[in-house]
């Protein structure tokens, strides 16, 4: 019996020391990787150091993530072809910022009465969602390696400085809007505008945009829209739920060893987990917050509102579909899982009410 312990306490001991060698030949790693999303916003930007944190601790210091603000390297939409080119090795950004240079980038990021975040992970990590994610930049040219590093819940749908109770009032805003809901706004006259999160407070406040939607309620509230537009609008029709992704380089990530490339998914796998948790965890503190103490006006948008968003929305993706041949693979594989999807979605939960 002595003898079998003794036996089993020297492998255990030799397989971590051979563990402990081998993380000590690992090549020294190092990521710059820039952001979009500034590092003091809730979810979006507070999560990301902490994936950088996990990823030194699990490679026991061999690789380093070092984050760049947004615009200290470069400015934040010019990550895609910086990463590309290999003028940095890796960036934090949201696919549909790509949508200029690749219609069909939206449908990874977040679009009008998409998916929620657990249907959205479903696809992306049980149906083709990774695969095809991976194939858009590599058939468009790009030389980077995509993974998910977060998701986030359903946003606000906008800030605005007087009610909008018909299409009318739409018509002649000027609005900061995201990804392809801001292609639905557009339909309804709304002069649609796309600016990184650092830049909307001022263009609010200076008049420059009428309105704006961004994120999540305690991101928002962080951005400060409140002190200038009132009235907040619910649900986030255009974004159910949203995603974040890493960029690395091709060259750099087929470079890393094995080991390397496992720790940095396993690192963004644990950053979904808290982003979904801390978004989840922190939104009704901040809807709270905004009525009692900042004066905010929640609005629900009203069944006809809604119905009219969704029946733009279908025109604009038919469009889409019928223009984009990329967008109509992407969009019919969805549009399969989807189905599959709502015979549980529809049979498995509670039904929703908006008190």
């Amino acid at each position: 019996m002595k003898k079998n312990v003794t036996l089993t306490i020297l492998i255990v001991i030799l397989i971590l020391g051979l563990s402990v060698v081998a993380q000590a030949a690992e090549k020294k790693l190092l990521l710059k990787a820039p952001l979009v999303f500034s590092t003091a916003l809730p979810v979006l930007g507070d999560t990301v150091p902490e994936f950088a944190a996990d990823v030194k601790a699990m490679s026991n210091g061999n690789i380093t993530v070092k984050l760049y603000e947004p615009g200290k390297l470069l400015p934040p939409f010019e990550i895609l072809g910086a990463v590309s080119a290999g003028k940095v090795n890796a960036g934090c950004s949201t696919a549909a910022y790509w949508q200029g240079k690749m219609p069909e980038a939206a449908l990874f990021s977040a679009f009008p009465f998409g998916p929620e975040i657990d249907e959205y992970m479903a696809w992306f990590f049980e149906g083709n969602g990774m695969k095809l994610y991976q194939e858009m930049y590599d058939n468009a040219g790009y030389n980077v390696k995509v993974i998910v590093l977060g998701f986030i819940s359903a946003e606000t749908s906008g800030w605005f400085a007087k009610p909008i109770e018909t299409a009318d009032d739409l018509k002649g805003l000027k609005m900061r809007f995201f990804g392809l809901g801001g292609k639905v706004m557009q339909k309804l006259g709304v002069a649609v505008s796309m600016l990184p999160a650092g830049e909307i407070f001022q263009a609010l406040e200076k008049g420059v945009i009428d309105a704006t939607e961004f994120s999540l309620a305690n991101i928002d509230q962080k951005l400060g829209f409140y002190k200038v537009a009132k009235y907040n609008y619910w649900p986030g029709w255009h974004q159910p739920g949203g995603t974040q992704e890493l960029l690395i380089n091709k060259d750099t990530w087929n470079s890393m060893t094995p080991v390397q490339q496992a720790i940095i998914q396993s690192a963004a796998k644990q950053n979904i987990v808290r982003s979904i948790a801390r978004s989840e965890a922190q939104q009704g503190a901040a809807i709270r917050e905004n009525v009692e103490k900042r004066g905010v006006i929640n609005k629900y948008w009203s069944d006809d509102m809604l119905a009219l968003f969704e029946k733009t929305w279908k025109e604009v993706s038919d469009e889409h579909v019928a223009q984009y041949p990329e967008f109509k693979k992407i969009w019919d594989d969805l549009t399969v899982f989807r189905a599959e999807y709502d015979y549980w979605k529809k049979l498995g939960f509670l039904p929703r009410t908006k008190e």
